[in-house]
């Protein structure tokens, strides 16, 4: 497929998706919306690619949140027309990226601000520059979040920042997004893509049903109880006895050696 809006590359089991709209802080329109859907849905059906890495062209954002020309077009029409173009037009994205079976990994180079900051919550892992800054603006615009924001914030931060960040609608830099859990860590720009593809060169090399699995019930746990979960944990074990991966890793690790992930 041919993207007018973003770039895709792929090496080594590893695939990187670019927002590249620079110009416009590589703002979200719908057409960027459906061109990210398309891209993970190929990366989803792609059994070489193991790991995603997410980032924005240029120095100045990752994501800078929606395309405010775009928005205004939206809002100015019916209800229902608005409702279907954003909040519904975003959701099959969102869903694909939390349910991907692939580590997913975004690389914040600069803004990370309302849409942006919704797919980073939907990705699993995110790593910031230290000069890059995160905010929910929605609210300044009389909207809110229409990507899952208001649900994935107080999962990450608590019920009473996540109140203070949507509804203030104020910027917080990289170092009290990390203490906040928002993201992973915070390196210099210049170690920024260094260290994105180091971590998912070490996730490539990991075995892949059981980090789908991993994810899978990681996502669950705030949705069901600490029984549930186990459950969960306990029902899936079968899925991996047997599996080369297992097999290969026990016995490397009884033979005290390095275990070798098939399919490398």
């Amino acid at each position: 497929m041919t993207y007018t809006n973003i770039l895709v590359e792929a090496a080594d089991g590893i695939a990187t998706i670019t927002v590249n709209r620079p110009k416009a802080l590589n703002a979200l329109n719908l057409a960027t919306i459906a061109e990210l859907e398309a891209a993970f849905r190929a990366m989803h059906d792609d059994a070489a690619i193991r790991v995603v890495i997410l980032t924005g062209a240029g120095e100045k954002a990752f994501v800078g949140g929606a395309d405010v020309k775009e928005l205004h077009e939206i809002v100015q029409g019916s209800a229902e027309a608005g409702r279907d173009a954003l909040s519904l037009g975003g959701r099959p994205l969102i869903a694909l990226m939390q349910n991907l079976g692939k580590p997913v990994i975004a690389a914040v180079n600069g803004y990370c601000l309302g849409g942006g900051c919704e797919l980073l919550y939907a990705c699993t892992l995110a790593y910031a520059s230290d000069g890059a800054r995160f905010g929910h603006p929605e609210i300044n615009l009389g909207i809110y979040p229409l990507l899952g924001g208001t649900q994935q914030l107080p999962r990450l931060v608590g019920t009473k920042k996540a109140m203070e960040l949507l509804l203030l609608g104020e910027m917080i830099d990289a170092a009290e997004a990390l203490r906040l859990g928002i993201i992973n860590g915070v390196v210099a720009a210049q170690e920024l893509v260094p260290t994105v593809r180091r971590v998912a060169a070490a996730l490539a090399a990991k075995p892949r049903l059981a980090a789908r699995l991993i994810m899978e019930f990681v996502r669950h746990a705030g949705d069901v109880t600490v029984e549930q979960g186990m459950d969960l944990e306990a029902n899936a074990f079968g899925l991996v006895c047997g599996t080369a991966e297992a097999i290969g890793g026990t016995r490397a690790f009884l033979e005290k050696r390095q275990a070798h992930s098939p399919g490398r």
